[in-house]
């Protein structure tokens, strides 16, 4: 077995990709409309999914917005710099809601920003 992707329901779907792909890089792997359903699954991620884990980002056409709830911890990254990652993340458009630093109780260094919709993504610096 393997984990193949991970699904977040997303408010605007054209506003959600450009996030992923233009400021986090992620690359659009496909998109799929299913009028009959009036949704469309697009699926983003750094490798192919043959490769590894995507995120699959469900957009319900009816729905607007949706309430996150508060099971909903967040998505990881690995990045080289998260300093780095913040300053381009914040040049692009993007929102840093926790700045690069050592995490809470610990040395590795984390920092939060959120997606269009809310979802929170850490970023980890990785050696």
């Amino acid at each position: 077995m393997r984990l193949l992707h991970t699904m977040l329901r997303v408010g605007d779907l054209d506003r959600s990709i450009a996030f992923y792909t233009d400021i986090l890089g992620m690359k659009l792997l496909r998109r799929q409309d299913y009028p009959e359903g009036r949704f469309t699954l697009a699926f983003v991620g750094y490798q192919p999914e043959s490769e590894g884990a995507v995120l699959e980002l469900t957009h319900n056409w009816d729905t607007a917005s949706y309430e996150l709830g508060n099971g909903y911890g967040h998505i990881a990254l690995g990045v080289p710099d998260a300093y780095a990652a913040c300053d381009a993340i914040r040049a692009a458009g993007g929102k840093v809601v926790r700045e690069a630093g050592p995490m809470k109780h610990g040395t590795t260094v984390i920092a939060f920003v959120d997606d269009p919709d809310g979802y929170k993504i850490e970023l980890i610096q990785r050696d």
